[in-house]
């Protein structure tokens, strides 16, 4: 019989240590290394999960002898959900979807599974609910239900062994933070048993040529709950996001080894489950009928797509010594380097005046192809004059005052115009070459000259 392996884990960052001590040599927190004693499997029993000698081949080959064709893709069913992972389900991939509590993570993908049960072999692993509460959830949804393999179990290597007596296409397993491995010695949820779990998950799903839908719990900041290498060990890591108070649910991805990161998915939770916007820019665009200071409409790029956002900003003398900055969906950082720019570029001083910023409709703003935006609609508010309705604007601005050009400003344009903007203030170096019908571009290459367009 094997000997035990002992082994010491951090459960902040997940490292591994050969003896224990009191700080953790990564992450730098201290008292979290605990003793984690690890069984050798013996062989024949759950021996063709635990590696990938036999199922992949060993021998060594050049980079000119390996295969280059086309990673064969499937529909989920939804574009949107499609949009996010590159095109479609890659077979063989192991994807992790995490999402705060009543995101929708599993209403999401028992509408998934539903579908695509109808046209191929699923199977879905609940161990946080009973069956009778997802039938009942599906039942409530009007979901076809009739073909759907189910399968209530926390064990991973049972769950292996029935998977490789039903065969499944594409499987779903909700959540990994309650499933656990018979040779680690820890509770279920703790930072072994999650590395372990994923790994001998995605080992299964590599193998047999199996999609894997992982759901992940998420910590109270809203980062993947459990060790770092959770996210390293799986293909794709997608996070579904929405505000409380909100019924729309964007989904976006963090990693893609088959697309692009930072694709976003637009999905509306209703009575009937989750439905997708094919036409987000129409939500976050829902404008009132007078134009008020300080509102701008501006362009942003989120994976393969343009996208409409409005902003507002809000400039009130304060009463203060130190006036206030907020920004929300914003870098806060950003916000104040920008009003340095005008200041020293742009001649307006706002010193004692308090700052709000914010980006309707809860989306986060990443790119710096908000900056013009920005400043033109602090002006705006500044100024008390409404902008025209009709304007877009988009473009980076860099500390000496110049408009920096952006990536893909001629698709932004495009998506402008056809959602009826007439006017655009635009980097000098996104200026498009043949004339947009009905649309006015001003190309600037100042901050100076930006203002002076208004």
């Amino acid at each position: 019989m094997a000997k035990n392996k002992t082994a010491y884990v951090c459960t902040e960052c997940g490292a591994d240590f050969t003896r224990w001590q009191g700080q953790c040599g990564e992450c730098k927190e201290w008292n979290t290394i605990t003793e984690v004693r690890l069984g050798s499997v013996t062989p024949g029993k759950h021996a063709r999960y635990t590696g990938y000698a036999g199922a992949i081949g060993s021998q060594v080959q050049t980079l000119a002898e390996i295969a280059t064709t086309e990673i064969p893709r499937f529909s989920s069913g939804f574009k949107e959900l499609d949009r996010v992972l590159g095109g479609g389900v890659v077979p063989g991939s192991a994807i992790l979807i995490g999402g705060n509590p009543g995101a929708g993570k599993s209403t999401l993908l028992l509408q998934t599974m539903c579908g695509l049960a109808e046209r191929m072999k699923t199977l879905y692993v609940t161990g946080e609910e009973s069956l009778q509460q997802v039938a009942m959830r599906a039942s409530r949804l009007g979901l076809p239900t009739d073909k759907l393999r189910m399968l209530s179990e926390t064990s991973v290597e049972q769950i292996c062994i029935i998977a490789q007596q039903e065969q499944p296409q594409i499987m779903v397993i909700d959540s990994i933070q309650v499933m656990h491995v018979a040779d680690v010695q820890s509770s279920p949820g703790s930072v072994s048993q999650v590395r372990e779990a994923a790994a001998l998950l995605t080992r299964y799903a590599k193998q047999n040529h199996v999609a894997i839908f992982m759901v992940g719990h998420v910590t109270k900041d809203g980062t993947l709950a459990g060790p770092k290498v959770l996210e390293h060990c799986v293909d794709c890591s997608v996070l579904l996001d929405g505000a409380n108070d909100s019924r729309f649910r964007t989904l976006r991805s963090h990693k893609n080894r088959f697309g692009a990161v930072n694709e976003l998915g637009v999905f509306a939770m209703t009575g009937q489950g989750m439905r997708e916007v094919s036409n987000p820019s129409a939500i976050f665009l829902s404008r009132g009928e007078e134009q008020a200071p300080g509102s701008i409409v501006m362009v942003i790029w989120e994976g393969t797509r343009p996208l409409l956002v409005e902003l507002q900003a809000l400039v009130d003398y304060s009463q203060l010594s130190n006036p206030r900055r907020v920004a929300v969906g914003m870098d806060h950082n950003r916000l104040a380097m920008l009003l340095a720019v005008l200041h020293r570029h742009g001649g307006l001083q706002m010193a004692d005046q308090d700052v709000f910023i914010n980006v309707v409709g809860g989306v986060k703003v990443e790119e710096t192809s908000a900056d013009l935006a920005l400043l033109l609609a602090m002006v705006s508010s500044f100024r008390d004059q409404a902008l025209p309705k009709d304007l877009v604007v988009f473009g980076e601005v860099g500390l000496s005052g110049e408009i920096r050009p952006v990536p893909s400003g001629q698709e932004r344009l495009q998506e402008a115009a056809k959602h009826g903007f007439r006017r655009a203030i635009v980097p000098y170096a996104n200026a498009p070459k043949h004339p947009i019908e009905g649309m006015e571009v001003v190309p600037v290459k100042k901050l100076a000259d930006a203002l002076e367009a208004l």
